[in-house]
């Protein structure tokens, strides 16, 4: 089995995230990068299905400019085979990042696709679910335990009323969620293994898709700085502010 896993390069979830002083977006430049939260499940995922000898070979694939390399660099270390970075300096969203997917899809034929069930830079949660939809392939969203049997797949997610466990057949595209596993720890000598790792680049504009932006940013902010609390002696001064200050009662 052959499973291809998407990875998206983001900001590291540890840095504060600053604006651009134009407000056209977030500062970027000089900012520490790594592989989304979510797409890094994924990849261990797909990682711990190799080694339990289920999968033959784990693919990993991102978007973007040249720099992403070392995010790809960073998840061959982790134990993928092999990278693909489809090259492209403009902005990728979620629908063509779904297309550019099927295209790899079907130039590598893998008969699973592991992907974060979002990135944590825009939760767009979209593009595992147009990308089932342009394959015509079943999904399993919001995994938090995956069991592969024969040519099915077992899928159980988390919904509001408790679990919900779904059977699909492969091939077939799912997302993680956080509570699938923890992410391994890269080793020093993995590090080194990975640069001997093929990383194959190949321009967006090879794969013969429309990947135009169809939605505009027209302008980026940091959320109000909330107000201190403050701390009331008993429940009539609280009811008191909740109907003068507050006036939600």
């Amino acid at each position: 089995m052959k499973i291809l896993v998407a990875i998206k390069q983001v900001i590291d979830h540890h840095v504060a995230i600053q604006v651009k002083l134009d407000n056209t977006g977030v500062e970027t430049n000089n900012v520490k990068m790594s592989i989304n939260p979510f797409d890094e499940i994924a990849l261990e995922a797909a990682i711990r299905l190799q080694e339990s000898g289920i999968a033959s070979e784990v693919i990993v694939v991102s978007i973007g400019e040249k720099p992403i390399q070392t995010t790809l660099r960073s998840a061959l270390a982790m134990g993928a085979d092999r990278a693909l970075l489809i090259q492209t300096d403009v902005e990728t969203q979620p629908l063509a990042v779904a297309k550019l997917l099927q295209a790899v899809v079907a130039q590598e034929n893998p008969q699973l696709v592991l992907l974060g069930k979002q990135a944590i830079d825009d939760d767009s949660h979209q593009t595992g679910q147009m990308l089932a939809a342009l394959l015509n392939w079943g999904q399993g969203t919001n995994a938090s335990q995956i069991i592969l049997k024969d040519d099915e797949v077992q899928v159980t997610r988390e919904i509001d009323t408790g679990l919900e466990i779904i059977s699909l057949s492969l091939p077939a595209v799912i997302t993680t969620d956080l509570r699938l596993n923890n992410p391994r720890y890269i080793k020093l000598p993995n590090i080194m293994k990975a640069k001997k790792k093929p990383l194959t680049i190949l321009a967006a504009e090879e794969l013969d898709v429309d990947i135009t932006p169809r939605l505009q940013t027209c302008k980026v902010e940091l959320p109000l700085r909330r107000k201190t609390g403050i701390k009331v002696e008993n429940i009539n001064e609280l009811i008191t502010k909740l109907q003068t200050e507050a006036k939600v009662i």
